[in-house]
């Protein structure tokens, strides 16, 4: 049975780690391995979110590098659709879209293939993408994301996140939906 969003929720925060000082001084982390490792959480994650799309003619996932790529791999194969991964620059060996986004300091890029939907586009379709990432944060990478979706041809549906830091109003960055399961 698929779980609500409140006991998944609830399920996620019990076992989520926290690590505080990490990576530096004043950074609260949030370790996500302590979810993979739980069968029946990493189950309970993918069901939730197949449920949630199985009836939207989803056509892709997309996965953000890197954790992106865990959760993104599993919700591609429940949705029995592909997977198009959003790399950091120079990590894809086609032709690809790049996208700047802003950092704390600073910017940095992503990029897509610029054939990542093909095998819809050859049929005449609008391909219909989920993306997936275990963090929103500022949302800069989620918005860049989005944008090279649209640069490659594809539509957006939706944007999934394991976890949303509220003090940081990434969703106010977002140029789609989205949904978080745990607010943090």
């Amino acid at each position: 049975m698929t779980p609500t969003l409140q006991a998944l929720s609830a399920q996620l925060r019990e076992n989520l780690r926290e690590i505080p000082d990490y990576p530096k001084p004043g950074i609260l982390f949030y370790d996500i391995t302590t979810i993979l490792e739980n069968a029946s959480c990493l189950h309970n994650i993918i069901s939730f979110w197949h449920e949630r799309y199985k009836d939207e003619h989803i056509t892709h996932v997309v996965g953000i590098e890197s954790r992106g790529f865990i959760f993104g791999a599993a919700l591609a194969y429940a949705l029995g659709v592909g997977l198009v991964p959003v790399r950091k620059k120079g990590k894809l060996p086609y032709k690809t879209f790049s996208q700047d986004y802003a950092l704390e300091y600073g910017t940095d890029t992503l990029e897509i293939h610029q054939d990542a939907f093909a095998s819809t586009l050859a049929k005449g379709e609008k391909p219909r993408v989920v993306l997936v990432d275990d963090l929103l944060a500022t949302g800069g990478t989620a918005r860049a994301s989005v944008e090279l979706i649209k640069q490659a041809g594809g539509e957006c549906i939706e944007a999934c996140f394991l976890i949303r830091l509220l003090e940081l109003h990434g969703e106010k960055n977002l140029t789609t939906n989205f949904i978080a399961i745990l607010d943090c």
